[in-house]
């Protein structure tokens, strides 16, 4: 495990980027379009420039680990990468759509990791020639920050590609939790129906936005309420995840909120995009209900 491909150059692909560089691997991202690619990479320095504030890194480190980092929009860049992970949209037909894609120029022994949340591996594995080398290798948001991943085998995943992710994983300093393949993994099932009852609890008129988050900050001793932690992970993500849970496992206790729904058919997709449950275009978020 030498050379890293990433697809994606979003929060989360260019966070897996940072990890990877500054521990010392090679790594090529790729996107579609070049600003996105040229946002990623500024993303990560900006990341490095915060380390280097809190005296945990140099600048002569932080040069270093971006002088690892290559960019493109071709995917016959990956012709020699040893393991290419996916970090796109959380879409299940997209991600199918890159893998099909991307396996015509990869070697034979390349490994693929699925970045995905909450989607299946096992069918993931499928959209590719190689199952046996396919698993999912879920890093948490903020990745630079949050210590853990959370690999997960398709049914196909054989021993070998399994535990050389793990020593991968680990040799980035993470620690590794592993779950089977069901919908959402073990974090996401746990975390996303909490914020979606959160989001039921406002529907309903229980609390306010700042009542509920308040609540669970001081309440439950949670770093970040569950409405302002839905703003940070993507009102759209944890609205895919819930499909997920909902289609996948047949249950109705994971029926999205309908205020969730709206929030994502109204554009207001939390801090990305300047309005969630907060709005973050002022000098300080302030509730939008």
């Amino acid at each position: 495990m030498n050379t890293i491909g990433i697809i994606g150059a979003g929060q989360m692909g260019s966070g897996i980027a940072q990890v990877f560089a500054a521990a010392g691997y090679p790594v090529h991202i790729l996107d579609v379009a070049e600003e996105k690619l040229a946002a990623g990479v500024s993303m990560v320095a900006k990341n490095f420039d915060r380390q280097i504030a809190r005296g945990k890194l140099s600048e002569a480190d932080k040069q270093t680990a971006l002088g690892r980092i290559t960019t493109g929009t071709e995917f016959t860049a990956f012709g020699q990468t040893d393991l290419v992970i996916e970090a796109a949209t959380e879409n299940e037909a997209l991600k199918r759509d890159i893998f099909k894609t991307l396996v015509p120029y990869l070697k034979p022994e390349a490994i693929i990791a699925s970045n995905t949340s909450s989607i299946s591996i096992t069918r993931l594995a499928a959209a590719t020639d190689r199952p046996g080398k396919f698993i999912g290798m879920h890093f948490m948001n903020p990745v630079p920050v949050m210590q853990l991943v959370e690999l997960i085998r398709g049914i196909a995943t054989d021993e070998e590609t399994f535990s050389r992710v793990r020593t991968l994983a680990e040799s980035l300093g993470k620690t590794v939790a592993v779950s089977e393949d069901f919908p959402a993994f073990i974090v996401n099932r746990i975390l996303l129906p909490m914020i979606n009852e959160a989001i039921y609890t406002l529907y309903e008129g229980v609390g306010s936005v700042v009542a509920i988050d308040t609540a669970m900050k001081l309440g439950a001793n949670h770093p970040m309420g569950p409405l302002e932690l839905a703003d940070f992970i993507g009102l759209d993500t944890c609205l895919a995840i819930m499909q997920v849970l909902h289609e996948g496992l047949s249950d109705t206790k994971y029926r999205p909120c309908p205020l969730l729904v709206k929030y994502v058919e109204a554009g207001w997709l939390g801090r990305k995009a300047g309005r969630g449950f907060y709005d973050y275009r002022g000098e300080k978020p302030v509730p939008t209900r």
